[in-house]
């Protein structure tokens, strides 16, 4: 069986299509999968060391982008196709699958003139514009989170989020051990691309923390490639004990230890956060296409997992005042993360293969 994952530009599109291709392998061992990207670094080091073949395409967005930008990318659309096309008729998939991002709209383009079975998966509250274009051809659409969705009801399954292997399994763990004697862990990451804003407040928050959290406590802090030194620099200044990286490859490690995450409200992110039953205080990217991270972060508000704060009216008094207190509440704490963990969807995976399964009649 040979099977194409689309998708890319964000940790957040990448992780699920990765979850998604190790669960096929654990299914179908001699599954082929080949996973068309996009040229940006990001994806290249996301995708490193996988041992499935991976392709490019060259392809542009459109949304939030000046006039001049969208001319480029529409003039740049038939020659994508074409090059997503050429590499279908060479692979001969089964299914073209796709996990969000602009690159999936001319590879899934290019299998509905093929003829070949596609499927997408929107982790988001609010559909972004690829999926939303492409669902009018697909054959399933794969949602999240349960919502209002502008899909057709009867090709519309709510899957969940699927999460790696490797996190799963920490979570399992997790469960069974009881951390004692162990210094407050706090968790601060803005997504695979980093938050700039998130850090700088952390940074002046995290000398009110030091005053004032009547325990040992320590930081895990993913910043993204620009703000690593400066927030490493500045920790050291403080004397707070930090593991500062731009990017975090073993994520299922350092969600084991944590406590609480102070982190943006990307899908995936919420998905792993409520795989490991790990409490939360969320700041939603406040430019995120069409407030999605907001709408994301309502949900597990709702459902007593998180608390959401607007990057706007945060200063770090009252950041750290947010932390302190949460902190502070051990008991409340632990129902925060059973209530994270109600939420999730740990077969997430599954679900999805198995409705793919039937769809091509395997």
């Amino acid at each position: 069986m040979r099977i194409i994952i689309t998708g890319g530009g964000t940790g957040g599109h990448l992780f699920p299509g990765i979850a998604l291709a190790a669960a096929l392998r654990q299914q179908f061992p001699g599954c082929e999968i080949m996973f068309i990207g996009t040229k940006r670094q990001l994806d290249r080091d996301t995708l490193a060391g996988l041992d499935f073949r991976q392709e490019s395409i060259t392809c542009m967005g459109l949304k939030g982008m000046g006039l001049t930008h969208r001319i480029r990318s529409l003039a740049s659309l038939p020659k994508a196709v074409l090059e997503a096309r050429r590499l279908i008729k060479q692979f001969q998939p089964e299914l073209v699958f796709g996990v969000g991002g602009y690159v999936t709209g001319p590879v899934l383009l290019a299998a509905r003139l093929l003829g070949v079975p596609a499927c997408i998966h929107e982790q988001n509250s609010i559909p972004g514009l690829a999926n939303r274009l492409t669902s009018r051809f697909v054959n399933k659409v794969f949602v999240s989170i349960p919502g209002t969705y502008p899909f057709s009801p009867a090709k519309t399954v709510v899957s969940g989020n699927p999460v790696r292997a490797e996190i799963l399994a920490a979570a399992e763990q997790k469960q069974s051990q009881q951390k004692a004697n162990t210094p407050f862990t706090l968790l601060v990451m803005g997504g695979s691309l980093g938050a700039h804003r998130v850090n700088l407040l952390m940074l002046e928050a995290a000398a009110l923390l030091k005053e004032k959290l009547n325990r040992p406590f320590q930081l895990i802090h993913q910043t993204g490639a620009a703000d690593a030194e400066q927030v490493r620099a500045g920790y050291a200044a403080i004397g707070i004990n930090a593991d500062v990286a731009p990017f975090i490859r073993d994520m299922a490690a350092v969600y084991a230890q944590a406590d609480l995450a102070v982190a943006r409200a990307g899908a995936t992110s919420l998905a792993e956060l409520a795989v490991m039953g790990l409490p939360a205080l969320l700041i939603p990217y406040p430019h995120a296409a069409d407030d999605h991270q907001a709408a994301n972060a309502r949900y597990y508000v709702a459902g007593g997992g998180a608390k959401m704060y607007r990057e706007e009216e945060l200063d770090a008094g009252r950041l750290a005042a947010a932390i302190l207190e949460m902190a502070a509440d051990a008991d409340g704490l632990a129902t925060m993360g059973a209530a994270m963990r109600s939420m999730a969807v740990p077969d997430a995976a599954e679900r999805i293969l198995a409705e793919c399964m039937e769809l091509i009649g395997k």
